[in-house]
């Protein structure tokens, strides 16, 4: 990472061998005359001079630092370089990347949860991208005591406040606690606005966060798998014509055209058994049912001759016109 320790260099640069640092100071005695600065794409170079910063540099490229950048400092615009003489000022290097940092939380989070004492431990992973957005904020808060800043020391700060930050926001958008992912768009976004309100601090933003996955207990996770089966069980006709229509459609396939040939047999076993039952409850009915066209048959008058039950009330009838018991007439 370090270029020179001889106070005799006369190239200014960073060469990055590392992908994981924000920004990198240049310390050096002294910047010698006939001494250049080189910027790389994706770098920005600030001439810091007695803690203070002087000037700005953007556009990569190799600049002579007597005639093309002393000019445009603003307290060394006079500086002349004299014989064996030198300017004592830092350089910093800033990767102006978006750098994208994994996550994940160490200990399981307990979410208050109906029915849970102790609420329901959860864990979760992902990532979040971050850049370097305010460069006086930076230089105040963070370069003037550290000469070199790395993406674990962002991270550092961020997993300070994750956790609380994830119970914040699932309390908020986590409308059904066992299946968080639904709504893992909605709590990452509320997460990402108040983690950049608190790195923005020191110059930095968070541009994005992401939730990828939520993890549950076993019990949890077992209770899950179980609800699916029987969900699934529930639909067993549905599945069984799905599964014996996908095996009769994969060609050269003898395993599951036996596997089809099987299915097809039990479907048309139990459609048999179905049919079957059916005749028997039909048979059933007609034995019950069979007592009362009997009953009725011999109510019923034949040949207009009074009926030896009374219709009404099934009383004898004993040949007569009405029926004794209710009145009703017979013929």
């Amino acid at each position: 990472m370090g270029l020179f320790s001889s106070q005799f260099s006369n190239v200014v640069e960073w060469q990055e061998t590392r992908e994981d640092v924000m920004f990198w100071k240049w310390k050096n005695d002294e910047i010698k005359k006939g001494s250049r600065l080189i910027i790389r794409p994706g770098q920005d170079a600030i001439f810091m001079y007695n803690g203070k910063v002087e000037g700005v540099f953007e556009d990569e490229g190799s600049f002579d630092i007597e005639s093309q950048i002393i000019p445009f400092l603003s307290s060394l615009k006079g500086f002349k370089f004299g014989f064996n003489s030198g300017i004592r000022a830092e350089v910093l290097f800033i990767n102006t990347k978006e750098f994208v940092v994994k996550w994940g939380t160490k200990n399981a989070i307990n979410l208050p949860a109906p029915n849970l004492p102790g609420g329901m431990p959860v864990r979760a992973f992902g990532n979040f991208t971050c850049k370097i957005s305010d460069r006086d904020a930076l230089i105040d808060k963070v370069a003037g005591i550290k000469e070199m800043f790395t993406v674990d020391d962002v991270k550092e700060r961020v997993m300070a406040v994750l956790d609380q930050l994830l119970m914040k926001w699932i309390s908020k958008e986590g409308k059904d606690m066992f299946n968080l992912q639904a709504n893992a768009y909605d709590i990452s976004k509320g997460i990402r606005e108040d983690l950049d309100m608190e790195i923005y601090k020191i110059g930095i933003s968070i541009t994005g966060f992401n939730i990828q996955s939520f993890s549950y207990p076993p019990e949890i996770a077992a209770m899950q798998k179980k609800a699916a089966s029987q969900q699934m069980v529930g639909d067993m006709n549905r599945y069984q014509q799905m599964s014996v229509l996908d095996a009769m459609g994969r060609p050269g396939n003898t395993a599951g055209s036996n596997m089809a040939t099987q299915m097809a047999g039990m479907q048309m076993g139990m459609m048999m058994g179905q049919q079957m039952v059916n005749q028997m409850q039909g048979a059933m009915n007609m034995n019950q049912n069979q007592p009362m066209m009997n009953q009725a048959q011999a109510a019923a008058p034949a040949g207009g001759a009074a009926p030896k039950f009374c219709p009404n009330c099934g009383t004898p009838t004993n040949g007569a016109n009405f029926c004794g018991n209710c009145g009703n007439k017979l013929v």
